[in-house]
C-alpha cells in the first residue's frame, strides 16, 4: 500500500482562471439565473481532486498581483492490492480546495468588491479487481484492473457578506453566496493497466489509467440551487527505484527514485484552469525499514518539476508504503 502526501508547487506563470469561472464567479452584477453556474463552477473545482493525481496533487493559482491565491487545492490519497490470493484492490483520496472569487454589488451610488471565500471537501473511495494479463513475462506482473469509483463532497462558504448587501439583495442567488453550502455526490469508475517489476536489481512501476466521475449536488443551504460537472482524464505514471551505489541505511539498500507523469484532461475539465495536461519529472531518495518492526516499510522523498500550458512549477513529495 502506497499513501502519497500533498507536495506544495508554485505555478507563477497562471495569472488566470477559465472564462466560465469569471463568468459564474465574477460578474458585476449577481442574479438568480447564475445560480446554477456558481454551483456548476464548485463542482468544477472538486473535480480535480476526486482520483490520485501526482501533477495536480497541490495548485496554487493567483490573479498575478501576488497577494493571494485565488485558488489553491491539496490532494492525498493512496491504493493497494490485498494479496495474490485476494486480488481486490482498494484506493482512497482527500481533497480540499479554496476559492476567493470577487462579486461587485452596487446600491447606485456606492460599490464594493465582497470575498466570498469557499471552501470545499472531498472524500473519494475505489473498489476494484486485479486480472492479471502475463505473469513473470518480461520478469515482471500486468494487470488489468477496472475500478469503481464513489466521492462525497461538501462545500462552504466562510465569510458574511454584510449589511451592504443584505439591505439590497433576498433572493435565492444572494443566500447561496452570503455563508452558503453545498453537498455534492459522485459516480464513476477507472480502468488501470498497471505493470510491476520487483526485483534486486531494480523495481519499475507503470501506470496508465482513463478516469471519468459525473458529480451531482444535493442538500443546499439555498433552494433551488442545483449543479453538475463531469471529471475525466488520462494518466500515465512510471517509476523506477535502483541501488544508490553502495550505500546502505536501515540495514537495506538506499535507493535513488526516478519519476514521471502525465496527466491529460479529457470533456469539461480541458481548458478549465488554463491548461489541457500537466506533466511531472520527479528525482528522490528511498529509505528501506521493512527490517525493522514498524509498519512503514518504505519512505519516499521525490523533488519534482511540474510544466504545462503557461504553468510551471516545482514541489517535494512524500510517500509511504506500508
Amino acid at each position: 500500500m502506497t499513501v502519497i502526501f500533498p507536495e506544495r508547487r508554485f505555478l507563477p506563470q497562471t495569472i488566470c482562471l477559465c472564462a466560465a469561472f469569471y463568468v459564474a464567479c465574477s460578474d458585476a452584477a449577481a442574479d438568480g439565473s447564475r445560480i446554477k453556474q456558481r454551483a456548476d463552477a464548485v463542482l468544477s473545482l472538486m473535480s480535480y481532486s476526486v482520483f490520485p493525481d501526482v501533477t495536480a496533487s497541490d495548485l496554487n493559482i493567483n490573479n498575478g498581483s501576488g497577494e493571494s491565491n485565488d485558488l489553491s487545492m491539496t490532494q492525498f490519497g493512496g491504493g493497494a492490492t490485498l494479496s495474490d490470493s485476494v486480488p481486490i484492490y482498494l484506493e482512497g483520496a482527500m481533497g480540499y480546495s479554496r476559492y476567493d472569487p470577487h462579486f461587485v454589488f452596487s446600491n447606485g451610488t456606492e460599490t464594493r468588491s465582497i470575498p466570498t471565500k469557499w471552501n470545499s471537501l472531498t472524500a473519494t473511495g475505489g473498489i476494484g479487481w486485479d486480472f492479471k494479463l502475463h505473469t513473470d513475462r518480461w520478469g515482471g506482473n500486468l494487470v488489468l484492473r477496472p475500478i469503481a469509483n464513489f466521492m462525497l463532497g461538501t462545500m462552504a462558504s466562510d465569510v458574511r457578506i454584510g449589511s451592504f448587501v443584505v439591505e439590497k439583495r433576498r433572493d435565492a442567488d444572494f443566500k447561496f453566496l452570503d455563508g452558503g453550502r453545498l453537498n455534492a455526490y459522485g459516480l464513476g469508475g477507472s480502468l488501470m493497466l498497471d505493470y510491476e517489476l520487483i526485483s534486486a536489481p531494480q523495481d519499475i512501476d507503470v501506470e496508465l489509467r482513463y478516469s471519468a466521475m459525473n458529480l451531482q449536488t444535493f442538500g443546499s443551504t439555498s433552494e433551488g440551487v442545483k449543479g453538475e460537472a463531469n471529471a475525466e482524464n488520462l494518466g500515465l505514471y512510471l517509476r523506477r527505484r535502483a541501488p544508490l551505489f553502495d550505500w546502505t541505511l536501515l540495514q537495506s539498500p538506499m535507493r535513488y527514485v526516478l519519476e514521471g507523469a502525465h496527466t491529460e484532461y479529457l470533456g469539461e475539465q480541458r481548458g478549465q484552469l488554463g491548461f489541457n495536461s500537466l506533466s511531472s519529472v520527479g528525482l528522490g531518495l528511498e529509505l528501506d525499514s521493512s527490517k525493522y518492526p514498524v509498519f512503514i516499510t518504505r519512505t519516499r522523498l521525490v523533488a519534482r518539476y511540474m510544466f504545462g500550458e503557461n504553468t510551471s512549477g516545482y514541489g517535494i513529495g512524500l510517500a509511504m508504503s506500508f
